[in-house]
């Protein structure tokens, strides 16, 4: 094998965010992109030679070629075994699986996860360490040091492998196993579900619609819900990956689900109702009547989990990124067990999961999962629910009131204002990160006095690390939230994040609608950070 050393300059743009580096297809076209970016995670890293290396991604436009120039460079630097999926196809938390499984020394996933995609769309890249988790931060800085001075990458002169032919191929001497994606992830679950009971429940009569918008858990959930589970034919709407989603959006929320969100709120529409984004990560929970949040979708997973058999002995902990409402902290008081509050990103629960502190983890951007995999897993997320409706036998609409006459509601929603200059967004923060020390003990209208005002910093309390400024938090008396944070998933300009969450105790009104309950909040926030005169806009571009 001849051992090819190209010649490069490095791009001043490759610093990852919470999950990878993601940037416009024609940003990664651009000569020497990829593989500078590959090649600074390869530098960052020691002991992989002769180790496997899993790759795989979401599909998207732009995966194949991206792959190809991977494997090339994966050989060239030492590798001795590529894991992929077939077609380059793997979903995160497949991926995920695939790495734990094989004892890999880690893995490339590449996508931009619920981003549009396309020629004109995103494409990402991201790497995973060997407990299949995305790479921490100190790896992350590591990475981006490293592409600002790169002047070489490595690579071998090789033809590219056939992505569709499951088996044993060569590239230089490094072997490429092409794998099936759906086979292991499958297995998995059946480890952890009671798929008998689901099946019954299928069998019963129960209905169900589930949107993979034609994205990467298509596969999966044509061979998991209507192979092994026998849902009908034609449960999985849009069951067939597409480089560029089918010209669609592939992010799981009532905007881009609008269509399946309004059938469920009709007699007419199935019992339940689930999708999943571009890489298989995220989840949209609704039940016939009811819209369940991914924040409440958390807390009731952790409530239930005992259900499933995978978790018959209950629980160890949770753990809820900042920005995610408090719902599943009252579950964790009740049940005695640990709770933690950790920055945006999957990256930060992989401590507490390794450790045993937590088994369910959250955030309220439509992701859930557990210590199965070092993902968030939309998949799982919809597989749970079905356990738990199997073992209930009522709706999602009495499963969600029944929780929250137990354990009280917590009205909670998102405003997202997207691509808004950075500049603009970076001083908004700023400015308001100022004002933080002033504002404990002031009151704003009759009931809303501030109890505390700091811009979260995190403690890990595995590894005793500590990250800094993760976004901006005002808390009442009364338990509610103001949250203002600048996204990382984003790859034009900046998107802007506002939380906002009040909490209505067991016994009190559950039934207000959620923007007009948290109305005044949204107004305070405003006033506050005073972004509608700031950005120029008159609403978010989405409400969740």
């Amino acid at each position: 094998m001849t051992i090819q050393t190209i010649k490069t300059t490095p791009y001043g743009d490759q610093k990852p965010g919470t999950s990878g580096l993601r940037k416009r297809v024609t940003v990664y076209s651009q000569p020497n992109y990829v593989e500078n970016y590959i090649q600074a995670i390869f530098d960052s890293l020691e002991g992989f030679e002769g180790q496997t290396l899993v790759i795989g991604g979401d599909g998207r436009f732009y995966n194949d070629v991206a792959i190809q120039k991977a494997i090339r460079i994966a050989a060239a630097n030492g590798f001795g075994k590529v894991l992929v999926g077939q077609g380059g196809i793997l979903s995160t938390p497949a991926a995920s699986h695939v790495i734990r499984h094989y004892k890999a020394f880690g893995g490339l996933v590449l996508s931009a996860s619920h981003n549009p995609g396309g020629p004109e769309g995103d494409f990402g890249i991201k790497y995973n360490i060997g407990n299949g988790g995305p790479a921490p931060e100190k790896n992350t800085d590591a990475v981006f040091e490293r592409t600002k001075v790169i002047d070489s990458y490595k690579t071998v002169d090789a033809a590219d492998i056939d992505l569709g032919a499951i088996g044993m191929q060569t590239v230089g001497d490094m072997v490429v196993e092409v794998i099936d994606p759906v086979t292991d992830y499958a297995a998995l679950m059946q480890t952890l579900f009671d798929f008998d009971a689901i099946k019954a429940l299928f069998a019963g009569g129960f209905s169900m619609t589930f949107d993979a918008m034609s994205a990467v858990t298509g596969p999966y959930a044509h061979a998991i819900l209507e192979g092994i589970l026998g849902a009908p034919k034609g449960t999985v709407k849009n069951g067939e990956p597409s480089p560029t989603f089918n010209d669609g959006h592939p992010d799981p929320n009532l905007v881009y689900c609008k269509d399946m969100y309004e059938l469920l709120m009709t007699e007419a529409g199935p019992d339940f109702g689930a999708a999943s984004d571009g890489d298989g990560d995220r989840n949209l929970i609704i039940g016939k009547g009811r819209f369940v949040t991914p924040s409440d979708s958390l807390a009731l997973l952790a409530a239930n989990a005992h259900l499933a058999p995978g978790y018959k002995k209950g629980i160890a902990g949770i753990a809820r990124s900042m920005p995610t409402s408090a719902a599943a902290d009252r579950v964790a008081e009740k049940l005695g067990i640990e709770m933690h509050e950790t920055p945006t990103g999957w990256k930060f629960f992989g401590n507490l999961l390794d450790a045993g502190r937590v088994t369910i983890c959250g955030e309220e951007s439509a992701g859930t999962g557990s210590d199965h995999v070092r993902e968030k897993d939309g998949l799982w997320a919809v597989l749970l629910w079905l356990n738990i409706l199997a073992v209930r036998k009522q709706s999602v609409d009495q499963i969600v009131r029944e929780h929250w006459a137990t354990y009280g509601r917590n009205y909670y929603t998102r405003h997202d204002y997207e691509e808004v200059d950075a500049a603009i967004a970076g001083k908004l923060v700023e400015d308001l990160r100022a004002q933080l020390p002033a504002l404990p003990g002031q009151n704003f209208g009759e009931d809303l006095q501030v109890a505390y005002a700091d811009d979260f910093t995190y403690h890990d309390p595995v590894d005793g690390s500590t990250s800094a400024k993760q976004g901006i938090r005002i808390g009442f008396t009364d338990g509610s939230r103001i949250v203002l944070r600048l996204s990382g998933t984003g790859t034009v300009g900046a998107t802007l994040r506002l939380y906002l969450e009040r909490y209505e105790a067991a016994g009190g009104s559950h039934d207000l609608e959620t923007q007009s309950a948290l109305q005044p909040l949204i107004e305070l926030a405003d006033q506050l950070a005073g972004i509608k005169q700031r950005t120029g806009r008159t609403e978010p571009s989405v409400i969740t």
